[in-house]
């Protein structure tokens, strides 16, 4: 069985043809483990997963060479993780691809991942929030102002994912009208 190490330097040669040297990036080595025990427990259904990421391609743009690690402490952000050790935050994006590949290896099938404005959009957001009163300017405001933080490009709707894992379920997803699996 390969160590941690041999896991590792398996990955960065994979990795090494298309980044250039000093390239900074992380990778998660429990994702495996981790989809695995949610297979093992799910005879049938749908895991729904909503984080922010990108699918390898992007994950992995010469943009990102720094990684996406980010740490936060105090609504202040920084990229230093060794700082403030147990009082700060620490982050980083989802790779979808390397999710996707876990699900498959462990038995479950990509049933659908999209933006999350996509998500929203296509479950009923917009019905919802045409059932407001409008003549409670301040709720209508407060609750469309959140929708628009939720959906819009410049807040979380392009950068946060949906993806669906599902077990033994022949159904159609609501939310996935707009499917973009073929990105992963």
């Amino acid at each position: 069985m390969p160590t941690r190490d041999d896991a590792l330097q398996a990955a960065v040669e994979s990795l090494r043809p298309t980044l250039p040297v000093g390239y900074v990036s992380e990778m998660n080595f429990a994702l495996p483990a981790w989809i695995q025990s949610v297979a093992e427990i799910l005879a049938s259904g749908m895991v729904l997963l909503i984080d922010y990421g990108f699918p390898s391609r992007e994950y992995y743009h010469p943009q990102r060479d720094q990684g996406t690690l980010m740490c936060h402490y105090r609504h202040h952000a920084h990229s230093e993780p060794l700082i403030l050790v147990g009082l700060q935050d620490i982050t980083a994006h989802v790779n979808f691809t390397a999710v996707a590949q876990a699900a498959h290896a462990a038995g479950l099938h990509v049933s659908g991942y999209t933006h999350q404005a996509h998500f929203l959009l296509a479950s009923g957001l917009p019905e919802l929030l045409s059932a407001l009163e409008p003549n409670d300017s301040k709720n209508y405001l407060q609750q469309t102002q959140q929708a628009k933080t939720l959906i819009l490009p410049s807040e979380m709707g392009e950068l946060f994912k949906v993806m669906a894992l599902t077990r033994n379920l022949d159904i159609s997803l609501l939310g996935f009208a707009r499917d973009e699996r073929a990105r992963l």
